[in-house]
């Protein structure tokens, strides 16, 4: 990476490929998800020695609970064990943990395992990690929506600022860059209102594959955009 080259502020990454990665080398589909559980510690320091404040991680969407069940249950078990196997660590190297998403479809153990590791990185002063796991960007709009109308906001008093705080991601900055690893073109639901002006980023690379090397060259690619934010001139 050059040493001109511009560091975004966040990150957000839709790690995609994990089933096609298992079903290259012949495996079952919940492989690939655990060889993607496995390289989020390498991606996640990756960025952090790079000074990206913000990566945000795009695990379950609203929409996976229609998979296969054995698939959904699976991925829920990794998510417990990538819970115990990884927070104390990622506490001990100064990472905050955020979870975007809904929690209440998930078991009673499970949430208050979540809950447990954003207690004990809230203090935290490095990179800031959200995991969205069971989320949805239109649930999440909608979501908004409602708590607006339940706290009375008037129509005229609603702005772009007002919204945002009704946001999952209240407090966090929009995403300046959205990866997507595996090669597909398409948005599925993430963000949808953060990332308005986001640079997007797509490699082929499956997600657990996706290195340091990778790191590099999104940043790379990144630092070559020109943002305008809609304007004339680059920002």
């Amino acid at each position: 990476m050059s040493q001109s080259c511009r560091i975004p502020q966040h990150v957000a990454i839709i790690m995609d490929g994990n089933g096609r990665w298992a079903k290259a080398r012949g495996l079952p589909r919940l492989d690939g998800h655990r060889a993607g559980a496995e390289n989020l510690r390498r991606v996640i320091g990756a960025f952090a020695q790079r000074g990206v404040k913000y990566l945000t991680l795009y695990a379950f969407s609203t929409e996976n609970w229609g998979r296969p069940q054995l698939e959904v249950r699976g991925l829920l078990k990794l998510l417990a064990s990538s819970i115990r196997r990884e927070a104390k660590e990622l506490d001990r190297e100064g990472v905050r943990l955020m979870h975007l998403g809904k929690l209440d479809e998930l078991t009673p153990s499970l949430q208050k395992q979540v809950k447990e590791a954003l207690e004990m990185t809230e203090g935290n002063a490095g990179i800031t990690v959200s995991v969205a796991f069971n989320y949805g960007g239109r649930a999440e709009i909608l979501e908004a929506v409602r708590h607006l109308l339940s706290d009375g906001v008037k129509a005229e008093a609603l702005d772009d600022a007002t919204f945002s705080r009704y946001l999952y991601t209240a407090g966090l900055p929009d995403p300046d860059l959205i990866i997507r690893t595996g090669g597909e073109m398409r948005l599925s639901n993430f963000l949808l209102w953060q990332a308005a002006y986001s640079e997007y980023y797509v490699t082929p690379t499956y997600w657990p594959d996706f290195d340091e090397a990778e790191v590099e060259d999104a940043l790379e690619a990144y630092s070559q955009r020109n943002r305008r934010f809609g304007g004339l001139e680059p920002r």
